[in-house]
């Protein structure tokens, strides 16, 4: 694996930091401008590194824990509309099949 050479690599430059400070709503001074470009310049040095790297034999991974989504099939139970109706009818206040509450908004 041979290094990208400093001309091929991207470069950040100043502008682009400070827009990027002003996205982020930061303020940098002049040294720190100068910090960022180049510790950003060095990461996309690296991302060119691994861009490098032949990939063509690996498989694609999309689940690396081995866990199986299990869902059960949606279904109604008969059982449930009883005990809607038991519930309904324990509350102080109902209008048809629903709770009614006192009114909060006007």
């Amino acid at each position: 694996m041979s290094s990208i050479s400093k001309e091929q690599a991207p470069r950040i430059t100043s502008e682009q930091v400070e827009h990027i400070a002003k996205l982020a709503r930061i303020e940098l001074t002049d040294q720190e401008k100068e910090k960022f470009t180049s510790e950003l310049s060095s990461i996309l040095d690296y991302f060119g590194k691994l861009n490098q790297i032949d990939t063509s034999k690996v498989e694609p991974i999309n689940q690396i824990t081995g866990l199986k989504n299990v869902v059960r099939k949606d279904e109604s139970k008969d059982n449930i509309s009883d005990a809607r109706d038991k519930i309904l009818d324990e509350v102080p206040s109902k209008k048809g099949d629903y709770y009614k509450v006192p009114k909060i908004l006007e």
